[in-house]
């Protein structure tokens, strides 16, 4: 199947497409919008939670509260984190309404992205908000698409 095949069969089953920007250090970028403010997302499927770095917790007009949820990833486990509620969040077209999301220290991310002359991100984009959008990926392309409800 064709990419512009793909692209039609997705569309006509209700889904929307949103371009994905590779990085020097081979992730994915994507732009979402939290509370109306727009802001930069690596995409990890590997992640099981998507979050927001602490330090954009008041940019996105996020509470913090706190949790019992503790964070694990490359390099680093039993990570203490926070959690809130995002009134509105979207990709592109697609949107959800009243989502939790982990709040959590993106320093040692941003460090390596730094370090790989990158610009730091504001969150992950992880498998939670993947699976709610019934994602679909085109690696080749560079295309998220996310199932419009």
């Amino acid at each position: 199947m064709e990419t512009e095949d793909l692209q039609e069969f997705l569309k006509k089953k209700g889904y929307t497409k949103c371009k994905l920007k590779l990085l020097k250090t081979n992730h994915f970028q994507i732009k979402a919008t939290i509370n109306g403010i727009t802001g930069t997302f690596i995409l990890d499927t590997g992640a099981s939670s998507s979050l927001i770095g602490t330090h954009k917790t008041s940019e996105f007009n996020l509470l913090p509260e706190d949790s019992e949820i503790k964070a694990t990833g490359a390099g680093a486990s039993n990570m203490s984190t926070q959690i809130s509620t995002i009134d509105t969040f979207k990709i592109g077209r697609w949107k959800k309404q009243k989502m939790p999301i982990i709040l959590f220290n993106l320093t040692h991310v941003n460090d390596g992205l730094i370090s790989q002359d990158t610009k730091p991100v504001d969150g992950i984009i992880g498998a939670d908000i993947l699976k709610k959008g019934k994602a679909i990926i085109d690696y080749q392309k560079k295309y998220l698409y996310l199932k419009l409800s």
